[in-house]
């Protein structure tokens, strides 16, 4: 495995988050991340970004371990004295992680771009890795269940998933551009791999690959797209991956996932639990242990994820060189 290596990742918040520290430990500056931004919403006046604060909260070392999102060592005074007052706290910020909303909203309306600002605050918390936002243009995720449609954050937060699902929608991607500096990382050519993390397909995956000219840019990569399964045996690692879908009247198997991903992928990771499934995958497929319970394994799995994809890469040259 090359120690150079060149990695692009599409992400969303925590599944995503801990693949994406694995990666940002083993190849550094060499990799680019993609960030979800179809759950950006405006509350309390403040432009808030959830996925790209738990990527960059992660990789700094300052989330919380425990909820996995947030600043760890939080506090609550701001959203308690809010409630006694009347205000909403359905979506509760914390004390610390206020800071973080008040100087994007602020560098927002001052004329930053939403790239600029993440890349800057990457930088101040000396992150090597390249954190990038799918778009500076606004793309909103619309859940319709069969309560009526709802904003992803009505949907995820304050309803908690229990509505049934019956479709998304991405309002915005058609007319959206991707982040200049994520189209040039795919357009790289000596790009080592694509790996699209273990995140929700539906929900943090699918937002990023609805804006057309990104999904153009991921299928002419220079480089073999790798996805990592969210599921193990049929479950959810964390989060509503198998409620989704089994609302979408799919199988919670690791086919499904690489039949959501047809034509976009050329390899997918599956768990031990899973290796007999893995003959009957359209693509090759690599097993091995997808449980990210530590440092140890983030790392493991993102050597693992760049290995394939340099497996698949020479496999695929050696086919168009015979």
């Amino acid at each position: 495995m090359s120690g150079g290596a060149k990695v692009v990742a599409l992400c969303g918040g925590v599944g995503g988050a801990k693949l994406a520290l694995g990666l940002e430990r083993r190849f550094g500056a060499g990799v680019t991340l993609i960030v979800n931004t179809g759950d950006d919403f405006e509350h309390l006046e403040l432009h808030v970004s959830p996925d790209i604060d738990t990527v960059l909260y992660t990789l700094a070392g300052l989330s919380d371990p425990k909820r996995g999102w947030g600043r760890a060592d939080e506090t609550w005074h701001c959203m308690d004295s809010l409630g006694a007052i009347g205000g909403e706290t359905w979506f509760k910020l914390g004390d610390r992680d206020l800071a973080m909303h008040l100087e994007r909203t602020r560098q927002l309306r001052s004329g930053v771009s939403l790239t600029a600002f993440t890349a800057a605050m990457a930088k101040r918390l000396r992150i090597s890795a390249a954190v990038v936002p799918m778009s500076d243009d606004p793309v909103s995720t619309i859940v319709h269940t069969d309560e009526g449609a709802l904003s992803f954050q009505r949907y995820f937060v304050d309803r908690r998933c229990e509505p049934v699902l019956q479709s998304l929608e991405f309002k915005g991607a058609e007319r959206a551009r991707p982040a200049a500096a994520a189209l040039a990382a795919l357009q790289d050519p000596d790009l080592t791999a694509v790996i699209i993390c273990p995140s929700n397909p539906y929900l943090s995956v699918d937002p990023i690959l609805s804006i057309p000219s990104m999904r153009d840019a991921i299928c002419a990569a220079a480089a073999p797209v790798i996805a990592v399964s969210p599921l193990i045996d049929g479950k959810a690692v964390k989060g509503p991956t198998a409620k989704i879908m089994s609302e979408l009247k799919q199988d919670c198997t690791p086919q499904a996932i690489a039949h959501h991903y047809e034509g976009l992928i050329d390899g997918l990771i599956v768990d031990h639990l899973d290796r007999y499934l893995a003959a009957m995958s359209r693509v090759p497929v690599r097993v091995t242990a997808t449980l990210m319970r530590d440092l140890e394994d983030r790392e493991r799995l993102a050597c693992e994820s760049v290995a394939f994809a340099e497996l698949l890469g020479f496999e695929q040259r050696k086919v168009s060189h015979a």
